[in-house]
């Protein structure tokens, strides 16, 4: 008998991100593999009204799951919830992937210039407010009632374990490196895409966790030694406005490009035309974006977080300084951009690394997973 699986996923192809790429990845080799694969985005639900996309979405789970074995949901609440509850109902084994705190994300973006920045560590031990709570009562409720949790890092399933799930149910399975398909020289990359000078590029939904406003903040000092240095933020998101005033106030905004979504073969270009991949992010479960920048062959600097260690080992991949410490992501940047010997070690190291996260590993370890 065919094994069948239904992948419940709040972003799907051709929408960009982790999530999105990793079920993308998912459907198209599980059934190399001998694995029927069905998927229910959000997507389908999203334009209902918040009160009845959720329960839109459940039936919908419900009827998708008739002959799958698995239920597999990308998060632990949007999708998370309805797909638990579609799985219980129809008696399926339920799997779910976790890659951040949902609840501490919703957390950050609640009137995040009003209230203290909590990194998710100290998330895990501080009472909020009730929307809050409720959020982490659920994704607390629905890791715990998986058959089977898996995580990008070992960082990350620390984290899960704090929710009360047992050790032996998480299973760490890292991320693939999804080869990229720029043929472009640098040189053709740029001009394609209209930039030029020294290229800093940095990848990411316009949250504070990203920490994009730290970036704009290292471009004065960074101006008098590289005239000539662009800062090019790749995606969007709710702290758009706010960061281009930030550039404005600092009067840095002619060396800052806002480039808004874009298309997964234009991110790639970017990371081609860049001298540095920059990442001041306060998380990362196991990014996607480090590991393309890895396998395009960028030198990288980023924050000593979440899972960016289990990747990178500081100053020889990549250089990893501590999350918002401007004066020391400057210095490491200036470094890479005066020293020609030492990013092409950088890029050349990571390069040679990225080729251990292949498609077919983490198919492997996610079919051991998953038990089928």
């Amino acid at each position: 008998m065919k094994k069948r699986i239904l992948i419940a996923t709040g972003v799907f192809a051709p929408d960009i991100g982790g999530p999105a790429t990793y079920s993308k990845l998912l459907a198209d080799e599980l059934p190399r593999h001998g694995i029927d694969v069905s998927v229910l985005s959000f997507r389908s639900v999203r334009h209902l009204p918040k009160a009845i996309r959720h329960i839109a979405y459940c039936v919908k789970a419900v009827r998708a799951s008739v002959r799958a074995g698995i239920v597999f949901a990308q998060d632990p609440v949007s999708v998370g919830l309805p797909a638990l509850c579609a799985a219980k109902i129809m008696r399926k084994r339920f799997v779910l992937k976790v890659v951040g705190d949902y609840a501490w994300e919703q957390y950050c973006q609640q009137d995040s210039g009003k209230k203290k920045f909590l990194t998710m560590e100290e998330f895990q031990h501080t009472r909020c407010d009730r929307v809050t709570e409720v959020r982490r009562k659920i994704q607390r409720f629905v890791a715990q009632h998986a058959d089977i949790i898996i995580v990008p890092s070992y960082y990350l399933k620390t984290i899960i374990m704090q929710w009360g799930v047992l050790h032996g149910k998480i299973h760490v399975i890292y991320n693939a490196c999804e080869a990229s398909h720029v043929v472009e020289s640098k040189e053709e990359a740029r001009k394609m895409l209209g930039v030029s000078g020294t290229v800093m590029v940095s990848i990411g939904r316009l949250v504070p966790w990203k920490g994009f406003s730290g970036l704009i903040d290292s471009i004065p000092t960074i101006l008098a030694e590289t005239p000539d240095l662009v800062l090019v933020i790749v995606g969007d998101g709710p702290q758009k406005s706010e960061l281009e005033k930030h550039a404005q106030e600092l009067e840095v905004d002619d060396h800052v490009i806002f480039t808004g979504r874009a298309k997964k073969e234009d991110v790639w270009k970017y990371l081609r035309a860049a001298n540095v991949f920059a990442l001041n992010t306060a998380y990362e479960g196991f990014s996607h974006q480090i590991l393309e920048a890895m396998d395009i062959g960028v030198p990288i600097v980023t924050t000593a977080v979440g899972g960016n260690g289990e990747v990178i080992k500081n100053g020889e991949d990549g250089v990893l300084v501590a999350y918002n410490d401007i004066e020391a992501f400057t210095r490491a940047l200036q470094r890479i951009f005066q020293d020609p010997v030492f990013a092409n070690t950088l890029a050349q190291n990571a390069k040679e690394k990225a080729e251990m996260f292949s498609i077919e590993r983490m198919i492997q370890e996610t079919i051991t997973a998953l038990q089928i």
